[in-house]
């Protein structure tokens, strides 16, 4: 496996980061979709990314852990919970970044902090993923009070061998976020910076049940998705910053 340490865009910020996490047994699902259907859903001030032409929508299963504050240890029953993203890729002001349209989770502390504090669009869901072997089973069902339904049963697992992705592929260009981006009540742009090792990729595969997750968004997606799948990375994220118009 190559041994690139990073393939940042740019430099981590010249501050301490505010919190640390590790992101486990992580599926990209993309699927295309135009760029003209996601633009109406973004805020002002952020442009659809895509790559090639294409625009992208992803759907992302997970087991976060260790999520804490920097310096504070990890806490039972707080720091590791399941969670599931439902996301695209935007830039701003010619950064690109990702942007979410929902994150779902069990942990119901997790999900307040993150909406008032971080501005993310978190939403409680019942929750579990299983593991078989090389198998993961994976349930979601989304429970927050005044959003629309949603849910995901499905299984997934690794094929293939480890890699990083390589600048210039579509690999590279879907996972390589070093960013996100959220607006606040006011309708301004904040950026949060995040930083970790070069995802350790593998080629998946999947058997889905169920999948409402992007229903909520109106937003048509056809065919097989683009499958990824990576076992672990140790993240450090910074508080959101704004940006200036």
């Amino acid at each position: 496996m190559p041994t690139t340490t990073s393939d940042r865009q740019w430099p981590v910020p010249r501050h301490s980061h505010a919190l640390r996490m590790e992101w486990n047994d992580l599926l990209f699902a993309h699927w295309p979709v135009s760029a003209e259907t996601l633009a109406p859903q973004l805020p002002e001030g952020l442009e659809v990314d895509t790559f090639e032409g294409q625009a992208w929508i992803g759907l992302v299963p997970f087991q976060m852990a260790d999520v804490a504050p920097r310096f504070v240890p990890a806490m039972p029953w707080v720091s590791a919970f399941p969670e599931m993203n439902v996301r695209t890729y935007v830039t701003c002001k010619g950064k690109p970044g990702v942007w979410f349209f929902s994150l779902d989770a069990t942990n119901p502390l997790a999900v307040r902090v993150a909406r008032a504090l971080f501005h993310l669009p978190y939403m409680d869901a019942q929750q579990s993923i299983r593991w078989d072997g090389d198998r993961y089973h994976y349930a979601s069902r989304r429970t927050h009070r005044n959003e629309p339904p949603a849910s995901f049963v499905g299984t997934y697992r690794p094929v293939g061998d480890v890699f990083h992705a390589q600048p210039g592929t579509l690999e590279h260009w879907l996972t390589a976020r070093y960013c996100l981006y959220v607006a606040n009540g006011k309708g301004r742009i904040l950026r949060g910076e995040i930083d970790h090792p070069p995802w350790p990729l593998q080629q998946a595969e999947w058997t889905v049940e169920t999948n409402t997750m992007l229903e909520p968004l109106g937003i048509p997606c056809d065919g097989e998705p683009h499958l990824l799948f990576s076992k672990r990375v140790r993240v450090k994220a910074w508080t959101n910053q704004r940006v200036d118009r």
